[in-house]
């Protein structure tokens, strides 16, 4: 709140208790407990403790808004899955990204196409990724970052509650003003809600603020963290590494995840890597391949068994992930309620950029904003939210969003050509480019670029190919 009188109007018009009339428990302890009478205390409820969750009940808490958030985990991150790479930008300005739990940074990208046997990749290190920020990417292990962010929202003075699942909104005259939840007491009120509640979002889709996404829409992502225990310099010596620099490999093509859809991932962490793979869950059901099926396989390529060898499991999680884009997004705002992160299908996956992280850390800082604004103006209403979605329209969200939208159509109707016939087309290309024998060079030269030209379709092929995708460096 700006005010004391502000904070006095606010309270009244909710119907809150005054600073002072609140309960000895509130007041004792910040911190989760047993059953304490939490209604209609709070300016504003988060439910989920996740990037998008914490950054949105930092947000509030900053601006002076008593903020509750709820996660249904054990602690937050407890229930939190990705892949490996967090993208900072963000946080860093709202943190003191010091104390940040980090694993590695990113000093190195690789993008591998895999045939069954075969592997063509291209490898970038650019010395500026070395020096700080090291372009704010960085792998992370979600347990230990999603506590520490949320950590900093209770800081501000963000009140944290575990262990409590949220199983349905509480409406007023067609307005949201709470949650209802499975501890003894239920319902909490609250003028505000945010919806952090992941790619699942059950509470969102059962109060109808999004439709339930179609499967072709939404991908199955599974990992596997691995620890070496025989050979603490595996990681370095394997990924070419000194220090706290780290790697992130991306893989298609048939050998990273069959036929399906997707691709599959190596990231390092300071001591383990995560090893996994995402494909569209219409695929796993065409086809009939497990996701466990599928990691296994890609485990066991050529290219990225060596890099996997002798290590153990010490983790393993899955998760789905929305991947509809742009056309995806639901109506972020309602009266009473904003929606953000993958709840709100923020995530770009086109195979060259993977990013979600970033999206829901700025998602949940613009709502956290427009919240902000609107309980400083009184208002509850969607209108008085508007200012996120249009904060979002103006940010690199939703413009990568609408950059990339066309993309995900394309290789979907490309997908024999991409993830089959060119992988297969490159791996045979180079070992003929490369073969030592007594025949001329030039000879190898011509059969070398008469197989990519066979597998795109001759010239008029790779014209029509590359007219196709020229909006990638346009």
């Amino acid at each position: 709140m700006s005010s004391d009188a502000e904070n006095e109007r606010s309270d009244a018009e909710a119907g809150r208790p005054e600073p002072d009339a609140k309960t000895p428990e509130l007041d004792a302890d910040r911190e989760t407990q047993d059953a304490p009478n939490y209604d209609d205390h709070f300016d504003a409820i988060v439910v989920g403790a996740g990037l998008a969750g914490s950054a949105a009940a930092l947000t509030m808490a900053d601006r002076g808004l008593e903020v509750l958030l709820i996660e249904r985990g054990s602690s937050p991150g407890a229930k939190n899955v990705f892949g490996g790479v967090l993208y900072t930008p963000t946080i860093r300005e709202l943190t003191d990204f010091e104390s940040a739990p980090l694993e590695r940074y990113v000093s190195e990208r690789r993008f591998s196409m895999l045939s069954h046997d075969d592997e063509t990749a291209v490898s970038l290190r650019p010395g500026e990724w070395h020096e700080e920020p090291h372009n704010d990417s960085y792998t992370v292990l979600r347990g230990d970052f999603d506590e520490w962010f949320a950590e900093q929202a209770v800081e501000k003075g963000t009140t944290l509650v575990t262990e409590t699942t949220v199983t349905g909104l509480v409406r007023e005259g067609g307005r949201i003003v709470g949650v209802e939840t499975d501890r003894p007491d239920g319902a909490i009120r609250a003028p505000y809600v945010v919806l952090a509640e992941g790619g699942n979002s059950l509470v969102s889709e059962g109060a109808d603020l999004k439709s339930t996404e179609a499967r072709e829409n939404v991908a199955v992502g599974v990992k596997e963290v691995l620890e070496f225990p025989d050979n603490d310099e595996a990681i370095e010596d394997r990924f070419r590494l000194l220090d706290d620099a780290g790697a992130s490999y991306h893989y298609f093509g048939e050998g990273a995840v069959g036929d399906a859809f997707g691709g599959g991932f190596v990231y390092t962490n300071e001591d383990t890597i995560s090893v996994g793979v995402a494909y569209r869950i219409e695929d796993a059901v065409a086809a009939e391949q497990s996701p466990e099926d599928t990691l296994n396989a890609f485990k066991t390529h050529p290219a990225v068994a060596p890099l996997v060898r002798d290590a153990r499991t010490v983790e393993y999680a899955a998760k789905t992930i929305p991947e509809g884009g742009a056309e995806s997004v639901p109506e972020l705002v309602h009266d009473g309620a904003a929606i953000v992160g993958d709840a709100a299908g923020l995530v770009l996956n086109n195979g060259v950029h993977l990013e979600g992280t970033n999206m829901a850390v700025e998602s949940g800082y613009q709502a956290g904003r427009a919240i902000a604004e609107a309980t400083q103006a009184g208002r509850t209403d969607a209108g008085a939210l508007a200012a996120y979605p249009e904060a979002l329209e103006n940010s690199f969200v939703m413009q990568n969003l609408e950059h990339y939208d066309w993309l995900m159509a394309k290789a979907e109707a490309d997908r024999d050509l991409l993830f089959e016939r060119l992988p297969r087309a490159f791996a045979d290309a180079g070992t003929q480019y490369f073969r030592m024998d007594r025949t001329p060079k030039g000879v190898h030269e011509a059969s070398a670029k008469r197989t990519v030209l066979d597998a795109v379709g001759g010239w008029i092929g790779a014209a029509k190919l590359a007219f196709r995708y020229r909006k990638v460096v346009t």
